[in-house]
Order: structure tokens, then C-alpha cells, then sequence
């Protein structure tokens, strides 16, 4: 395969070495070059030969710059190539549990190891081929984010209703033997893989340890959209309860054997449980942050160090804030501290019920508008509406359910503030200063 440029960066290598728009760039010193991992991998070096054709000539162009500077060359897309999609019907899949009628963006299921090295996903390794497997290795592409849920091969083939979802588990000791770090996810079904299956997968991947650095667990999400889709049951307090007992029974084994926790619950479990966040010290680095594990207990003390910083409240200020049920009574704990410290800042919390997901949906990244909409007009104390950036799409002008932030601010009669995600980014949010 061959990668066509689009566009050349002015004052790049690669405009020096003459090439340009509509050039095909073919191999780095004899490599073929397939997709975003091979152009940055083979093209990172100071000298090499680089294959490229221009208009049907063909060319052999010897690479001169420091090592590790870009080459300078774009392309349609950023991986190149297309992403791979995931071949899973995984019977706790959320996508397959959205309604009818959203964007189509929401509906694509990726599973791209390139993306997992990349951009941080989570992938199930169903998708790699052996040659993709062995590239790995020789690239020593890592840290690799997977999905495992299991180690059970029968059970995973089950879970997933992919028939190599079970033989690829071969892959974890290999990528272990290899030096590849791998950070595990388990979305964990009541009845199916938590209990004794979760602690034969807890065992099978400390014994991978140190190459696996951490493994989170989080509870399967349930839409009220499951129709034809397997039976499951969404855990309650009593049941998210015992698989905390596993999880915490764990991590503490494995912080006296290996000197790290090495498996985090998702913080749903505790909310869920009704017990406390752990302190800060739990969470060690804080390794599966980018999965929402320990982000609870990072926000509220990112939010309290904040609060007691030197600082003026010159004006009165009341606020409206919506949040998922899940974390309402720890966000208004917090604004009750606010006004605590600043008697004239009053902040009301509406706990929103996702009616538009329905079943145990609860937190607040899932949040829509048109339940924002219905939960809080005529309801509001204030003219301004804090809404959590982590309800809004990437560019965080939009809902889920594609409403605009503008239409909302029309349909409620309010200025909505975007409540950043970090906890003092808030603070200074709900006090009238400036975020970052």
C-alpha cells in the first residue's frame, strides 16, 4: 500500500526534498508505509531513504534532519487509512443501547490498536492480525489500552459473541514477554463475569504484572433501549457492594506483593455502595484517570484546595448547576462549602433523571438537553445554568441529543457557563472568574 500527501508543511523536510501535494510516498528505507504508525515510526529517524512518486516517476530521496522532527507531510485523514471497526457484539455494548435518530458519529464503534496508542482507546484485540500483532512487538507500541472483561476464553467468546474473542487472549503474555505495558479494562456484568470469574481474571492479569500497569473496573451501563439484546441485570447497592469487596480485597494484595494497587474500581461502585471515595492516596498516579476511575475524589480536592485560596468574592452571585444523580449529593456538599466560605454565593443543584437513556443511566456525561429542558423550566433560582463540559461533544457547543448550547440558553431563558471538568476549574467557574 501507498500514502498519498495532501498537503506539505511550509519549511518541513519535506518540502525541501521537493515533495508535494499528490505525491505518493511508498516505503522508508524498504518499509512499505500503510498508515499513521509506519509514517511516524519509519520517518522518524535522522537519514533514511525515502520511496515517492510524483506523477507516475518514481523517486528515491535520501531523508536528512534531526531525529525525531516531523517529516512535514498530511494527509485525508489522520490515520491515513480508515479506522478499524470493532467486529464485537458485545452483549453490554452502549452504543447498541442508543435510540433512533441521533448524529452518526455516535453510532461508529471503533477498535484500532492505532487508536489505543494514539488517542488513549480502549480496544479488544478481536481486530489484529497477526502481522498487526508482530508490529506491535517490533514498534514496541506502548502503553496498549484493552478491553479484556475476562480471562475466561469461553466466557469472553460468550460476552463479546466474537469466536476469536477468546483465542487473542494469547496476546497479553506475548505483548508481556515483549516489554509492551498494558493498561486493562473489565466492564463487569452482575452474573456474568463478576464473583469467582472476576477473581480468576484479576489473578490471570496480576501474574502479567509488571507489564500490566492497571486495570479498572466499571459497572456496565443499562439504556432503557435494549430490546432483542441480551438480558442483564444493573447492579444495586447491595451487589456493587460485593464486587468492591473483590476489588478492594485485591488491591490490597497487590499492594503488599507489588508495591502498587494495580486494580482501581470505578468510582460508580462506591457511589452506587454508598460508601466513601477513597482518599487520594488509593489512586497512587491516578493511572485509569482517562477512564473515569478516581475522578470523583481528583475533582473534589482539586475543588477544596481551590476554595481556600486567598481570594475576594466582590458581588452577590447565584447560579443554577445541573449534574447527573449519581454525583448530585457530593456536588451539592460542595456548593453548600461555597456558601459556607462565601455567605453571598448561592448555588442550586438540580439533579438531572435521564429519562432519554432511561434504565440505570445516571451520570452526568450522559446527560441530554431535552432532560435538562424538561427537569428545569420554571425551576431555576438564577439566570445562569452551569453545565458540566463533560455533557457536550468534543467541541462543546452540543448535547448528545444535538441540541445547541444556544438553544437551550433560548428554551430555558438563561446564560449557560461551561463548569469545566477539573475541580478548581469549576470553583472559579461558579465564582464569576476566569477558567483556563
Amino acid at each position: 500500500m501507498a500514502v498519498r500527501v495532501q498537503q506539505v508543511e511550509k519549511g518541513s523536510a519535506a518540502e525541501r526534498l521537493g515533495i508535494r501535494p499528490g505525491s505518493v510516498l511508498l516505503s522508508a528505507d524498504g518499509n512499505e508505509l500503510n498508515d499513521m504508525l509506519d509514517y511516524q515510526f519509519y520517518t522518524s529517524g535522522a537519514s533514511f531513504q525515502l520511496a515517492v512518486s510524483t506523477e507516475g516517476h518514481l523517486d528515491y530521496l535520501q531523508v536528512s534532519k534531526t531525529e525525531y522532527e516531523p517529516l512535514g507531510c498530511g494527509f485525508e485523514t489522520y490515520l491515513i487509512d480508515q479506522k478499524h471497526t470493532c467486529a464485537n457484539h458485545c452483549m453490554f455494548c452502549f452504543i447498541d443501547q442508543l435510540p433512533p435518530g441521533m448524529r452518526d458519529t455516535l453510532y461508529f464503534k471503533d477498535d484500532d490498536e492505532r487508536l489505543s496508542f494514539l488517542f488513549g482507546n480502549y480496544v479488544t484485540l478481536t481486530n489484529l492480525s497477526a502481522h498487526e500483532v508482530e508490529r506491535i512487538k517490533t514498534m514496541h507500541i506502548s502503553p496498549i489500552n484493552i478491553s479484556v472483561h475476562t480471562t475466561n476464553p469461553q466466557l469472553r467468546v460468550r460476552m463479546m459473541a466474537n469466536k476469536r474473542a477468546g483465542e487473542v487472549l494469547e496476546y497479553l503474555p506475548q505483548f508481556a514477554q515483549a516489554g509492551i505495558e498494558m493498561n486493562c479494562q473489565l466492564v463487569l456484568c452482575r452474573g456474568v463475569n463478576d464473583g469467582d470469574e472476576l477473581r480468576r481474571t484479576l489473578a490471570d492479569l496480576k501474574a502479567l504484572a509488571p507489564h500490566v500497569k492497571s486495570i479498572a473496573a466499571v459497572p456496565s451501563g443499562l439504556t432503557r433501549y435494549r430490546d432483542r439484546l441480551y438480558k442483564l441485570i444493573p447492579y444495586d447497592s447491595a451487589s456493587a457492594a460485593e464486587v468492591l469487596d473483590i476489588l478492594e480485597e485485591f488491591g490490597n494484595q497487590c499492594r503488599e506483593e507489588l508495591g502498587t494497587r494495580l486494580v482501581y474500581p470505578g468510582d460508580e461502585w462506591y457511589l452506587m455502595a454508598g460508601r466513601p471515595i477513597p482518599p487520594a492516596e488509593f489512586y497512587e498516579e491516578y493511572p485509569q484517570l482517562e477512564n473515569g476511575v478516581g475522578m470523583w475524589r481528583k475533582f473534589h480536592d482539586e475543588f477544596l484546595d481551590e476554595l481556600f485560596q486567598p481570594r475576594r468574592v466582590w458581588l452577590p452571585r447565584r447560579m443554577d448547576i445541573v449534574t447527573g444523580t449519581l454525583a448530585a449529593p457530593l456536588i451539592r456538599r460542595l456548593m453548600e462549602e461555597v456558601h459556607r466560605r462565601f455567605p453571598a454565593v448561592k448555588v442550586t443543584v438540580h439533579a438531572i433523571q435521564n429519562d432519554f437513556f432511561g434504565g440505570n443511566v445516571s451520570v452526568a456525561g450522559l446527560v441530554t438537553a431535552a432532560d435538562i429542558q424538561a427537569q428545569c423550566k420554571g425551576k431555576l433560582s438564577s439566570r445562569v445554568l452551569g453545565v458540566p463540559e463533560v455533557m457536550l461533544r468534543d467541541e462543546k457547543d452540543m448535547f448528545l441529543d444535538s441540541v445547541t448550547l444556544a438553544q437551550l440558553e433560548k428554551q430555558l431563558g438563561v446564560k449557560v457557563k461551561i463548569l469545566p471538568a477539573d475541580g478548581a476549574g469549576t470553583l472559579r467557574a461558579v465564582l464569576g472568574e476566569k477558567t483556563n
